[in-house]
């Protein structure tokens, strides 16, 4: 491991995963020795993984070591572990330390987080709605996150020179950055994200239960079902944890497209073809129209 030594910035990644991974990887290679990156790993394998592929200068599973002095504390690990991980090092952390995550939910976080949170230590609430079906820092790679949205909310409470100092480093990231409430996100990230994930992870089980039938569709499995179901092979702690801290939106986006099926079935048994038609029709008008016209887009993959 590389000793510490004195930088510009000094950013430390709680979770250098496939996010904090891609993230080091990017910052590093934009900045060089202008930043300093401490990570926090669970295991010696990790750690010599993360220094060996140049996303962390400095990786330890010792808190102190890691998060003290740091400028910047990036979470990410699964969105119940980001609070205790928060109660855990904040006896660690300078005055006027900034708190960013990549947490796939905020309300939630931010309940907690507002109630432990001393007034000289700032949380700005991130999420960079990027990834892909691997994960551990082996899969990190450096433009994960150019042309992606990243939301970053801006109704927890710091201060105006935090969110520049923040968004001084980020910038680099190459992803659109755009803003929402807490409330907002959560129920946006339902809709694009987070209910999509549940419905590949359904069309699997679906397969899966196929019955006698199973064998023989698996020898038909094509580009149609592989790209559809491509994101059911994210990390099942992660999506359980999401599941677990937005399920109010969750719930009553799937109830919703419980109703959007039915009204399929219905038109299906019938034999409505006209209702079907039209369907599909307005469906395939819609996704056009915004991919031709979305200049910032949510792209969670």
């Amino acid at each position: 491991m590389s000793d510490r030594k004195q930088a510009k910035v000094k950013f430390a990644i709680i979770g250098v995963g496939l996010i904090g991974g891609s993230l080091g990887l990017c910052l590093k290679d934009k900045l060089g020795d202008a930043i300093y990156i401490t990570g926090l790993c669970r295991h010696q394998s990790s750690m010599d993984k993360a220094v060996a592929l140049g996303a962390v200068d400095y990786a330890s599973s010792d808190l102190p070591s890691v998060v003290a002095d740091a400028d910047i504390v990036f979470l990410s690990p699964p969105v119940l572990q980001i609070v205790p991980m928060v109660e855990k090092i904040l006896p660690y952390l300078k005055p006027g330390t900034i708190l960013t995550d990549a947490g796939s939910t905020k309300g939630y976080i931010w309940q907690h987080l507002q109630k432990i949170l001393p007034k000289d230590i700032y949380y700005i609430a991130g999420h960079p709605m990027t990834g892909r079906e691997k994960s551990g820092v082996e899969a990190a790679v450096k433009d994960l996150f150019v042309g992606k949205a990243y939301v970053i909310v801006e109704d927890t409470g710091a201060p105006p020179e935090a969110h520049a100092k923040l968004m001084s480093v980020l910038q680099y990231t190459g992803a659109n950055f755009t803003t929402l409430d807490i409330a907002q996100h959560d129920r946006c990230a339902s809709v694009i994200s987070h209910v999509p994930h549940v419905t590949a992870a359904a069309l699997v089980t679906l397969l899966n239960r196929s019955g006698d039938d199973r064998e023989s569709c698996i020898k038909l499995i094509g580009g149609g079902f592989k790209d559809t179901t491509r994101i059911a092979s994210s990390n099942a702690d992660m999506w359980a944890d999401i599941c677990m801290t937005n399920g109010d939106a969750i719930a009553s986006d799937l109830k919703n497209l419980q109703n959007i099926l039915g009204e399929v079935i219905g038109a299906i048994e019938r034999h409505d073809r006209p209702a079907i038609h039209d369907y599909f029709a307005a469906s395939k008008a819609c996704r056009d129209s915004l991919l031709e016209n979305a200049t910032k887009k949510f792209d969670p993959n």
